[in-house]
């Protein structure tokens, strides 16, 4: 069986199927990939950057609002 199509952040290098390039974030919040931007947390991808300065502010709402979206 093949494996899937992965976008991975691993010690500050991207991988994204064969290829790899250095991390241009320093969370990996909103790194971004061709018109997307990536979020660790959803370990998916949204057209527009997350609103949020950093990891820690997106924990910290979560924890207030019970999610995100």
């Amino acid at each position: 069986m093949e494996k899937i199509w992965r976008f991975q952040i691993i010690e500050g290098t991207v991988k994204n199927g064969s290829k790899q390039r250095k991390q241009l974030t320093l969370s990996g919040c909103n790194e971004p990939f061709k018109d997307r931007y990536y979020c660790p947390k959803k370990q998916w991808f949204s057209k527009a950057p997350c609103p949020f300065a950093n990891k820690r502010e997106c924990e910290n709402y979560a924890l207030m609002c019970g999610g995100i979206l």
